[in-house]
């Protein structure tokens, strides 16, 4: 009789597997007197409006107290987060998490008159306050950004308005999350030893790779037919989301709610549509992939959960965490000896940056978070599989980037666009990936790596420049006029799947649901710099793995630069200039030659 495969609960995970969340508030007293802080500071800024160009004295005053309190409130609000994404089933986090949006919304409508007011002080005005007052000096980053959103900032009033309604506009993504990791359940289904296992959302890539057709078929119906049930509530839940994101950027009269997602970073949108255009143009490519992966699987017909399985069967692909661990370390080599230093402790038992297992109600996937006053930390779900050691360098790689920027910048500029964060990330897996192939003398192994550096093409290129187009559609529909129903939905997004992957795919309606699934869609437009991350990425690793210390130089001070500068800016400091197509042609040339090595290996006998 087969055993049923159980979920840990919280409480069993063992203490060295968990993060060390506990130094940010060792007790309930200190974030509620933090939270205190921070509502009793929102109305001494709010006590400003009108003020600040009296001198340049009462500007500073006034721009070092709003850093004060932001920082504070930052730490509040991710200790939180994190706890509720320990167990989401948790009311007392559930409860912290709730207050701490609604202080985000109190203190940006305290902080409202802000923009409209600065941008109301001439330019001779505010040269002068810089001539008079040196500290002053660290906003000018900061203040010419406001200034030049200048025609999309809103009286005062107004922008009171829309953040006190900020609270209610991010009420889609909260439901989808309480849905998808809270409440959300897919069944059991049989493993490969013929047990009985939940499904969920951490063991969901586990089935899809499995030898095993039936398994991996039945799986992805398990699991879609969770999502069938919900869908019109989902689809609900994403329209009203991409409604607030098109209402919200005609409010304040940018062209498209893609060009509003792009401007505060002054990305052009042709960046994004380029990325769109040029892959579009090389998607014979991914379906000459698909056509390698029919052959080599010998299957009649290829199926979208025939999409995961590896291509080559090897042995023996378990491995545990710590050795995960010290293959990420020997693979992060090349980044020198004082990137490994750090990467080591972030690891090791004092620092603890990680919360390793999955655990019952604990949010699915991977992330790297932390306050500007905590070190990093990293939420993984840890899966016993060598093949998550690329996730482990993921989320390393943007822990790494907040370590290195904290350490050099102030508060202000202690962030992170998604723009430059996925270069950190991904930079760490072409390393490892690099590192693994150059050290394995078995050829199947070698074969099998190189098809994981094609999947790792295919599902961070390609699948997300596939989500960027569906994205920039579903909000081109609502700005027509369109309501996305949850027909429209699945519609638009089968066809789009169909496109990029090719005539050689039997397609069930299962697909046509996938758009009910992906997180980061109420994260509007994010998943393209997932693409466009990747294309930097391979640009600055090549350097770091030709030209040395050099290179290392160059993406080191690139990662101690946080928000000090615009993306495109701070991404020339390591090499490479993402307001040109060419990164996207490298990209694309890459994907190109591996598909050739992997035909070449594959016409010898192995």
């Amino acid at each position: 009789m087969s055993e049923e495969k159980r979920v840990k609960t919280r409480e069993e995970i063992p203490s060295e597997y968990k993060w060390n969340i506990e130094k940010m508030y060792r007790q309930q007293d200190t974030w509620d007197r933090d939270f205190q802080i921070v509502r009793d500071g929102a109305k001494e800024l709010a006590s400003y409006e009108g003020r600040l160009g009296e001198d340049a004295h009462t500007l500073l005053e006034f721009l070092d107290k709003r850093s004060d309190i932001w920082r504070t409130f930052e730490h509040l609000y991710v200790y939180a987060r994190m706890r509720k994404d320990e167990d989401n089933t948790k009311a007392q986090y559930q409860s912290m998490c709730e207050k701490a949006q609604s202080l985000a919304a109190e203190l940006s409508a305290a902080l409202a008159f802000f923009a409209p007011e600065l941008m109301k002080l001439s330019r001779e005005t505010l040269n002068g306050f810089l001539r008079q007052e040196m500290g002053l000096h660290l906003y000018v980053h900061m203040i010419k950004n406001i200034l030049r959103q200048k025609e999309h900032i809103l009286p005062p009033q107004q922008e009171n308005l829309m953040a006190q309604f900020g609270e209610l506009t991010a009420a889609s993504g909260a439901i989808f999350r309480m849905i998808n990791d809270a409440d959300m359940k897919f069944g059991l289904c049989r493993d490969e030893e013929g047990d009985m296992a939940e499904l969920t959302h951490g063991n969901y890539i586990s089935f899809m790779e499995s030898r095993d057709q039936d398994v991996r078929k039945n799986a992805y119906k398990t699991l879609y037919e969770a999502y069938r049930r919900q869908k019109n509530t989902l689809a609900s839940t994403y329209y009203y989301n991409v409604k607030t994101s098109c209402v919200t950027s005609r409010i304040r009269g940018y062209g498209s709610a893609l060009e509003a997602a792009l401007y505060e970073d002054d990305i052009p949108v042709e960046v994004y549509t380029n990325l769109i255009e040029t892959v579009n143009q090389n998607l014979h490519l991914l379906h000459r992939y698909v056509g390698i992966r029919k052959k080599l699987l010998k299957l009649d017909k290829v199926h979208m959960y025939d999409m995961y399985v590896p291509l080559v069967d090897l042995e023996n692909q378990e491995m545990s965490y710590e050795e995960c661990v010290e293959l990420v370390k020997k693979g992060l080599e090349p980044l020198g000896k004082e990137y490994g230093e750090i990467l080591a402790k972030g690891f090791g038992p004092q620092w603890k940056w990680l919360d390793v297992y999955e655990n019952q109600g604990k949010t699915s996937g991977a992330y790297s978070f932390g306050s500007y006053d905590s070190h990093p930390f990293v939420l993984l779900n840890f899966n016993g599989k060598k093949k998550y050691a690329f996730t482990i360098a993921h989320e390393m790689g943007h822990s790494m980037n907040s370590f290195y920027t904290r350490m050099y910048q102030p508060f202000i500029y202690g962030g992170h666009s998604i723009f430059t964060a996925e270069v950190a990330s991904t930079v760490n897996e072409i390393l490892l990936g690099h590192y693994l192939r150059a050290h394995e003398e078995n050829p199947r192994e070698k074969l099998y790596l190189l098809n994981q550096q094609i999947e790792e093409f295919r599902a961070t290129f390609f699948r997300q420049t596939m989500f960027a187009e569906f994205e920039m559609l579903t909000h081109q529909a609502v700005e027509q006029g369109e309501v996305l129903t949850a027909q429209w939905l699945c519609d638009t997004y089968g066809e789009l799947n169909r496109k990029y992957f090719g005539d050689q795919v039997d397609y069930d309606q299962e697909i046509s649901l996938e758009w009910a699934r992906i997180p980061h869609f109420y994260t509007d437009f994010y998943v393209y710099q997932y693409a466009t991350g990747y294309a930097a990425a391979i640009q600055i690793a090549e350097r770091i793995l030709n030209e040395g210390e050099k290179a290392v130089e160059d993406y080191l001070e690139f990662l101690k630069k946080g928000d000090s500068d615009y993306p495109i800016e701070l991404l020339k400091i390591a090499g490479v200039d993402m307001s040109q197509k060419s990164p996207i042609e490298k990209a694309v040339s890459v994907f190109e030659g591996l598909l050739d090595e992997m035909e070449e290996a594959l016409s010898r006998e192995i």
